[in-house]
């Protein structure tokens, strides 16, 4: 049965809570970790990646390697990831991995740096592909073997799962075969929220695409790293004077991807949010789970 879309949500009626230590404002990062994912004949598929690169409006190359497309994903592994983590674990900052799980198991120096900073890994995925015409049971067979790999890597599975290219089973099928205590392929609201699933309560923390470095990489996006900052400061501003008015906290998320935010030329952008946060000591910055756990604490009669 498909899911009944819901347009009221919330509505105007937020709830009035604050997040830990009294914050008005959780602020939650997530780097998307994905290079060796991607579509390439070297993993078997029919035609290159397309999505997410320096090449906007890539055409697919059937058949054969796309060298250039494979290099700008190399450099999200070789030298962004390292740039983001080095500048997050300086700062003691938390950090949501959204791992894909044939990336992770490419890459053991990363996947070993992950575990160092306890960093919260939560699945992306076993491949970096769009699952909307997949057939179903390959989708599921990819489902179970990524939270296995997220467990055999990292000793726990999944808390969280983001899909990211979605098909209309993906939701049914990762709560069918994994026990995450939350999914966040939707970008629906500015807070968690629970759905019925089968006569069972799941929680929704929904995720961006605005606030998001991938707009460096598509039509109508970023185009330096002044639009970035501007964007996520206009973005954090709108919603920490909508809860210092209201009363009602709200979430902001912020996606990132190695090979995107970690190019140089953008880097600062990140820092300059990042700076800008610390003028503010009623915000909480946190991990995607700790998210959830916050939700299922106060929240889990709703």
């Amino acid at each position: 049965m498909p899911e009944i879309r819901n347009f009221i949500g919330y509505g105007n009626n937020s709830p009035k809570f604050t997040w830990e230590n009294n914050s008005k404002l959780a602020i939650q990062f997530v780097l998307n970790y994905e290079e060796g994912g991607e579509n390439t004949v070297l993993n078997g598929d029919e035609h290159s990646e397309i999505f997410l690169s320096e090449i906007i409006g890539a055409q697919p190359v059937i058949g054969e390697r796309h060298m250039n497309m494979e290099s700008i994903y190399e450099y999200g592994s070789r030298a962004g990831f390292w740039r983001i983590h080095n500048e997050f674990t300086e700062r003691g900052l938390p950090l949501t991995i959204f791992g894909v799980g044939l990336a992770l198991e490419k890459n053991n120096e990363v996947c070993e740096a992950i575990k160092k900073a306890q960093f919260e890994v939560a699945s992306h995925g076993y491949r970096w592909i769009d699952y909307q015409h997949v057939d179903p049971k390959i989708e599921e067979q990819h489902i179970i073997k990524c939270n296995e790999t997220i467990k055999n890597i990292f000793g726990y599975y999944p808390s969280g799962w983001y899909t990211g290219r979605t098909s209309p089973n993906t939701r049914n099928l990762v709560l069918k075969n994994t026990q995450v205590l939350y999914d966040s392929d939707a970008y629906n609201d500015d807070l968690p929220y629970w759905i019925e699933h089968k006569n069972k309560k799941h929680l929704i923390i929904p995720y961006t695409l605005d606030n998001n470095d991938m707009r460096f990489a598509t039509a109508q996006g970023f185009n330096t790293g002044d639009d970035f900052y501007n964007y996520l400061k206009d973005s954090f501003d709108t919603l920490y004077k909508e809860s210092s008015l209201t009363g009602s906290s709200k979430m902001m998320s912020i996606g990132l991807h190695c090979r995107l935010i970690g190019r140089p030329g953008r880097f600062q952008s990140l820092i300059k949010f990042l700076n800008y946060l610390n003028k503010f000591n009623d915000v909480w910055i946190c991990q995607r789970k700790d998210i959830a756990d916050f939700w299922y604490k106060n929240f889990n009669d709703r």
